[in-house]
């Protein structure tokens, strides 16, 4: 059975990896793909796969937007930290999902559903898509976040959030000119925020608009960011995600 990955996180895709070496389907990886566009090519460019894994935020945008550039004709089980109400969306228009962090018996389960259907999920036409962001979207209403402080906790508001960055795999938020610890992954952090407000500018950084002072070029098509309270942070805007960016400024 020949797969194919499309994640943008390494960790993630390498506990993937991990996960179905240990399960008893008989699997080719194919590729490990971190952006839409990416994804793009290769579909256009190679025969469909039996089997798509495939997370949600991807490195450049959501990973639906890959069904709006090209069709997709492979069987794909969604991998997500969405929150419930998400999730909801995802049942009710049958789509396969796995919710982060995937379990080995929750795998099992869905490799095994999927080999005893060996049926694809419904099309991802328009009108499918368009339910799956308006849920996916209409969740992003989060308006604090628990952080650690000393030996306890205390809840921020995500409007004093000025940005938060990863750093040996432990996530911190700049707010109330203080760093915090919060734990959670950058992705379940970002799939949790509104995303007007929110901005993941590359795998290890998200910045909120109004924390942005100044934009400047940077050289290879990039864009440098002058951040409020920035401490020892440099903020650069990938390549692959400098137009969207600006567009998003624009709104």
């Amino acid at each position: 059975m020949e797969i194919l990955i499309i994640e943008d996180e390494p960790r993630a895709a390498s506990q993937l990896q991990n996960l179905l070496v240990k399960s008893t389907f008989n699997f080719k990886l194919l590729d490990i793909i971190d952006t839409v566009e990416d994804a793009v090519v290769w579909f256009k460019e190679n025969i469909a796969p039996d089997l798509v894994f495939m997370d949600i935020q991807l490195a450049d945008g959501l990973s639906f937007e890959i069904f709006q550039k090209i069709e997709v004709v492979a069987p794909i089980i969604f991998t997500t930290a969405f929150d419930e109400y998400a999730i909801q969306a995802f049942k009710v228009n049958s789509v396969d999902y796995l919710l982060k962090p995937i379990q080995q018996d929750e795998l099992d389960t869905a490799l095994n559903k999927f080999e005893k259907s060996n049926t694809t999920i419904p099309p991802i036409g328009s009108e499918l898509l368009k339910s799956l962001l308006q849920s996916i979207q209409g969740s992003k209403k989060r308006t604090g976040i628990l952080v650690k402080e000393g030996s306890g906790f205390v809840q921020i508001k995500t409007s004093t959030l000025l940005y938060v960055y990863s750093q040996d795999s432990i996530t911190f938020g700049i707010a109330h000119n203080k760093r915090y610890i919060i734990d959670e992954t950058m992705d379940q952090l970002f799939d949790s925020l509104d995303d007007t407000i929110f901005y993941r500018i590359n795998r290890g950084q998200i910045v909120a608009k109004n924390s942005i002072e100044k934009i400047a070029p940077y050289f290879n098509h990039r864009v440098k960011l002058q951040i409020t309270n920035p401490r020892d942070q440099e903020f650069i805007v990938s390549r692959q995600k400098t137009s969207d960016f600006k567009d998003w400024m624009n709104k």
